[in-house]
Order: C-alpha cells, then structure tokens, then sequence
C-alpha cells in the first residue's frame, strides 16, 4: 500500500463526531502489516510499541477532526452512507483531515512499520560497547481538537515516552518548500471573568452596583497587564491576552447584577500572564476554563538529530522554529516529554474548506520519521 492510498483510506473515515472508525482501521492495521505490541485504550487511542531499551521514542498524531464543509462530505454508495471526499489533483490530496492531521498519521504508520529498531545485541559503537536500545511507539490519539482529551487520559494512564515527534504542521514556516522542525509552541488558556452587582431600576440607578461597570473595569486591567515573552530558537514568542465575548444584563430599564466576559491567553513557555489581578477588584471572579499548555525542547541533541534527519530527507534547507498554536505536544511536555513537531500540515491550511496536503511534502515527513526512528538514540 503506497503512501497515498493509506492516507486516502484514513482520511475518507469519518472522525468529526466520533473517532470510532478511524480508530478500528488504525488497530487492524498495525495487527496486520506489524508485529508490534498494539493497544486500544478506554478513550479510543491507539497505541503500538515494538523494540526494547533504555529511551523511548514516540511518533505521535490524531485522528479526530474538525467537522467538514458539506463539500468534503460524500456519499460512498449511494444508499445514505456516507464518507469523506478525498481527491487527488496538482501533486495535493484535498479533503477534511488531509493536513490536520491524517497524511502525517498514514506517514507515521509506514515509518513505524518500514523502521527496524536496532537491539543491543546488534549494534555497537566504535568502542565495541553496545549502543543504547531504543523503544519505537506509534501513538495516535482522540480528542486533540476538543482540547487533547486522548493525550490526557493516555498520559494519566502511564503513556510516557521519553521523546515524541508530533506531526502537526511545520511545512513552509522558515521559507517556502521546507519542512521546518518546531521545537517550541504556544499554550492557550481561556478564562472566565464574572463581574457581580446588586440590581435596581435604572430610574434609581444608585440603589445598585452595576455589574457592567465592574465588568469594564476588569477588562481595562486585563488591558493593562503585561505580557510575558521568551526567546527561542532565535524567534521571540509573545504572550496575548485578548477579550473575546461580554455578555450581562437583563432589561433596559435594570441596573444589572451580573455581567462575564472571556478571554483567550496565548501562553508562552515558563510564564504566565498576571489574571490573578484581575480577581483583586471587587466583586470580580475569575475562572479558568482550558489550561492547554505550552511547549518547548530543552533536549538540544534530540532537536539537532530531528533536524539532520529532516535535513537528510529533502532539497531544502530546514530550521529550528516555533509555532503559534497548541497541540498536544504541549501535553507531552508537561508530564516530561521532550518533543519537537514535525509535519506536512502549511500555515493556514487547517481547517479549511479547501483543505490539502502535498503528497511530495508527506513523503518527506515518512522519510524523516524512518531516520530519526532508526538513528535514534544515538550513542552518547
């Protein structure tokens, strides 16, 4: 099966409600074409392990999406069922999951099927002593477009690799036609801030305490704070805060009791934005709705060999970057995960009602995967 075909099979399974499907074709894969180790766990997340060692590696993605256009929607028989639209044209596959994130998965799975594990037994370095062993594990989950619901629960079951390539989007980030290595990313947090009054009829308007009013004020603080920022891999990643949605009140002529508004905090490794001063004014609470956190690598030698494999596997010239979205990367890191991303997905090609991937650029990332795989760990 080449490449293509496994991810036209993956992408035309519908995972947008329920990941079900895609899950079953994931797990009897693995059963047939390797002789790997292959769990479903309780959430629907498909794991798969082979090799033995001191250091694990993870090739790690997911199979739900977002829900599609009805463009990307087909009728496969036409009796009702229905799957996804996949089609090929000018060197791209488009439909719903093509780039977000189906083609990396399909190109995960032949690399953790293509890639042999080197044993203790068999390799050894110059010195004659044998080369660390490594565990290979394929891992992808349900629920990352629903804030990593599967990564959570995998990881609150044990799953702890101690490296991970995540096949989210880094293609055309440092220039065009290069598949770049992200070593960190953006977390998002989104808040709830309610302000409370006391209600009154506006003809006695200072019978109350106008919840609008302490609702301003808390988003005038909210527009005083000031942002964290950190620097990494030569790039500055900035923290933002910003009011998304208010909502309060009830009548016109009613000096209102309640009013909340959102927010959405793009965080950045190590800081936070100071909320808590938000909470400080009167009659002001603030809730934390989503805490997907942030990620950054730390492990420079594990970076530098994703990059020379990535550098090994195409024409172009790859670079160290960040990226500005959350993934479930940032899961992983936060339980003791180094992780970087690696993937075919482009900027602004997620989600969208055109979506597409270049099958050029997935064999790429089935190639990186394959190296890094075989070479790491590396002796050290």
């Amino acid at each position: 099966m080449t490449l293509v075909d496994l991810t036209r099979d993956l992408v035309s399974i519908p995972s947008h409600e329920d990941e079900t499907a895609a899950g079953d074709f994931l797990e009897e894969w693995l059963r047939r074409e390797t002789d790997a180790d292959v769990q479903r766990d309780d959430a629907g997340n498909v794991i798969a392990r082979k090799g033995a060692g001191e250091e694990s590696l993870a090739l790690v993605g997911h199979h739900d999406v977002v829900e599609p256009a009805e463009s990307q929607v087909a009728d496969a028989d036409g009796d009702g069922a229905t799957e996804y639209a996949v089609e090929e044209r000018d060197g791209r596959l488009y439909g719903r999951g093509t780039a977000d994130m189906k083609g990396a998965v399909a190109a995960a799975l032949l690399a953790f099927r293509d890639s042999e594990v080197r044993s203790t037994s068999s390799s050894r370095t110059q010195s004659g002593d044998a080369d660390p062993a490594g565990e290979l594990v394929f891992a992808s989950f349900v629920g990352e477009e629903t804030g990593g619901v599967g990564s959570q629960h995998a990881i609150d079951h044990g799953f702890a690799p101690d490296y991970a390539i995540v096949g989210e989007g880094s293609t055309n980030y440092s220039g065009p036609d290069v598949t770049d290595v992200a070593v960190a990313h953006k977390g998002r947090r989104g808040s709830t801030i309610t302000a409370r009054g006391t209600a009154a009829h506006a003809s006695e308007a200072d019978a109350g305490e106008n919840a609008i009013y302490r609702a301003t004020a808390a988003v005038d603080r909210v527009r005083e704070l000031e942002l964290p920022s950190v620097d990494v891999a030569g790039e500055t990643l900035d923290g933002r805060l910003t009011v998304t949605e208010i909502e309060g009140g009830s009548a016109w002529n009613v000096v209102p009791a309640r009013c909340e508004f959102t927010i959405d905090e793009r965080t950045v490794p190590g800081e936070r934005a100071p909320l808590e001063r938000v909470d400080a004014l009167e009659g002001v609470e603030w809730t934390v709705d989503q805490d997907w956190p942030p990620m950054e690598c730390t492990d420079e030698s594990f970076a530098e060999a994703v990059l020379a494999a990535a550098d090994d596997s195409q024409d172009g010239t790859p670079e160290l970057v960040t990226k500005p979205h959350a993934t479930d990367a940032g899961w992983l890191s936060a339980a003791g995960t180094e992780c970087v991303i690696y993937g075919p997905s482009e900027p602004g090609e997620a989600h969208t009602d055109d979506e597409s991937v270049s099958i050029a650029v997935l064999e790429r990332c089935r190639e990186t995967y394959r190296r890094i795989a075989e070479t790491w760990p590396t002796s050290r």
